[in-house]
């Protein structure tokens, strides 16, 4: 623009978008995403130190400490991207609503990062480069220009895969307060998957099947990185008392969940679609994480590989959510918020 004088960047269109009864029920349910963030918004300086004083201290075993350390130095750095990615998005989603959606997501996320900054600090951590796979995971994320691109890979693959940690960790309690805290970004994550549950079908509505191959081929593209993040962090999850095969099984069943409710509404059941991207992605989960009752030896090992590589996905319902929004949380109001259900 010269002089002032060229293209606007003021959407002055974004009221003027035809909606069929079905968007406009999406819409509505973003518009609930941005005013329920408002009502149960926590403060983070209050509720840290709160849990702090309430357990006398933070009291882990050293070797506990550090695998803490390293699991959730990428949460943190994962904060950092999602703030950022909520704040593109809030720049570039045209409709008011999904607008407004990633707005309270934003808001949501730079208190996730400080609070958790503080957190990782209590346990002397010093802030340093993630490995490579957790770090391309972020940088594809951030770096993608194509919006159902970014809302696939936030909200509906890293979401999933941080309320995977975040529930995981809660319940082997293996430190009282972030065991507690957990509950507070719980509930926050789950509800930012409903920006891309409700926006993603609108984006796609138009899309060939080339479009939708595209995307299901980022989409594993982000899986590899996931599983290079899962193998590097194996023996601290081991560590914690976490089973890597069990984990990773449960972060695949809830990106299945926001993934089916997204693609069923525009008529593509997960379930029922063959994507050989995705079929050799079930066969490398196989290979590097064996599930439990594997044949002994290479035979037995490569039968599974290949029965993975054929499996059909599960169907998943969508209240595998739920449980997220089942903790009871301080607001910033002094109130507290009760459980509620994201499938609603």
């Amino acid at each position: 623009m010269v002089l002032g004088l060229g293209k606007t960047h003021i959407p002055y269109g974004m009221f003027d978008v035809e909606r069929s009864a079905d968007e406009a029920r999406r819409f509505a349910k973003c518009e609930r995403i941005y005013h329920r963030g408002q009502e149960i918004a926590w403060d983070g300086k209050e509720i840290l130190p709160m849990l702090i004083e309430k357990h006398g201290g933070i009291d882990v075993e050293d070797d506990k400490k550090e695998a803490l350390k390293r699991i959730f130095s990428i949460i943190l750095w994962g904060e950092l991207a999602a703030w950022r990615i909520a704040a593109q998005l809030a720049d570039r989603l045209e409709p008011l609503e999904a607008k407004m959606a990633a707005t309270s997501q934003a808001h949501d996320e730079a208190r996730h990062f400080y609070v958790m900054y503080d957190y990782l600090c209590k346990l002397g951590y010093v802030p340093e480069r993630l490995d490579r796979a957790p770090q391309a995971i972020l940088d594809i994320v951030v770096g993608t220009d194509n919006l159902a691109y970014k809302l696939v890979g936030m909200q509906l693959l890293v979401e999933p895969m941080a309320l995977t940690v975040f529930q995981t960790v809660r319940e082997i309690a293996v430190e009282p307060v972030l065991t507690e805290l957990m509950r507070y970004f719980e509930r926050d994550e789950a509800r930012h998957v409903g920006l891309g549950m409700q926006y993603l079908p609108v984006l796609m509505k138009d899309w060939n099947r080339r479009q939708i191959s595209a995307m299901v081929t980022f989409q594993v593209r982000l899986m590899f990185w996931a599983l290079w993040e899962q193998k590097i962090l194996e023996n601290d999850l081991v560590v914690l008392g976490i089973d890597p095969r069990k984990s990773l099984d449960r972060a695949r069943k809830k990106q299945l969940a926001v993934l089916q409710t997204a693609f069923e509404a525009i008529g593509l059941p997960l379930d029922r679609e063959r994507n050989y991207a995705t079929m050799t992605m079930n066969a490398v989960i196989e290979f590097l994480f064996p599930a439990d009752g594997v044949k002994a030896g290479l035979r037995g090992k490569l039968e599974s590989v290949w029965n993975a590589f054929w499996r059909r996905p599960d169907r998943i319902d969508v209240t595998e959510l739920d449980v997220h929004f089942s903790h009871a949380i301080k607001t910033a109001r002094g109130e507290i918020a009760r459980a509620e259900r994201i499938s609603a």
